[in-house]
């Protein structure tokens, strides 16, 4: 089973120095060494600064540039992780590093393919949702809510290299570790109104090409974050 991975932490004030920066890349080389295959997709995200929150679906959509002060932990990076199981892939997860100084959400994934080309300084479009109605696969609303998507796929292409929608907020699980210490909490990281729903990864020529794309995913709202291409993934 796949699981996506939505690294949480604290928005840098400034540029860490190179020896900080060295000592993440580090860490991050080491997680990728150890959890090998397992990593199906992954990346750091661009500052959260330079985020795009998009509102009010593709009949009526209100674009937003970041900064956004709407909580203290903001997304820094996501992985595809492949485990049997949820709790071989919270053990997974329990070893990123960005546990450590704030957490990992961890949701079952409905579906994942894994893309053809290599993903790359890409945009990154999170879907969120009220969790009132961030609906269980087969419902009723859910494949009236596919069907959407199904349509949006046919219009925009090969620009989608990647996505998948997420199982309701009542399968997610948000990892920290503190001293050594790894706690896991039901729910998502419960700070703001919405919560993820799906993702998509998104090839555009340029940003003003990627807000376009991006305002025609049918959901509630959008975060748009462009890749670092920095995971090697």
């Amino acid at each position: 089973m796949h699981y996506f991975a939505l690294l949480l932490g604290p928005e840098p004030t400034e540029q860490p120095d190179a020896a900080t920066e060295a000592a993440i890349m580090r860490a991050y080389v080491e997680f990728h060494a150890a959890a090998g295959p397992a990593l199906r997709a992954g990346d750091a995200l661009t500052s959260a600064a330079s985020a795009v929150r998009i509102t009010g679906g593709p009949d009526a959509p209100t674009v937003t540039d970041g900064p956004f002060a709407e909580g203290a932990e903001v997304a820094g990076g996501y992985y595809v992780m492949q485990a049997e199981n949820l709790d071989d892939a919270l053990e997974l997860a329990r070893q990123i590093p960005a546990c450590a100084s704030g957490g990992v959400e961890v949701w079952p994934m409905v579906e994942w393919n894994q893309p053809a080309d290599r993903i790359r300084d890409d945009w990154l479009a999170l879907l969120l949702e009220p969790a009132e109605t961030a609906y269980a696969p087969d419902s009723d609303e859910w494949v009236s809510g596919a069907r959407q998507h199904e349509e949006f796929g046919k219009t925009v292409g090969d620009h989608i290299l990647a996505g998948a929608a997420l199982h309701p907020p009542s399968t997610a699980t948000t990892v920290r570790v503190r001293d050594g210490r790894a706690t896991f909490t039901d729910g998502p990281y419960a700070e703001g109104a919405e919560v993820a729903n799906g993702f998509y990864v998104l090839r555009a020529a340029d940003r003003n090409e990627a807000v376009k794309l991006a305002s025609m995913i049918p959901a509630t709202a959008v975060e748009l974050r462009r890749l670092a291409d920095v995971g090697g993934l």
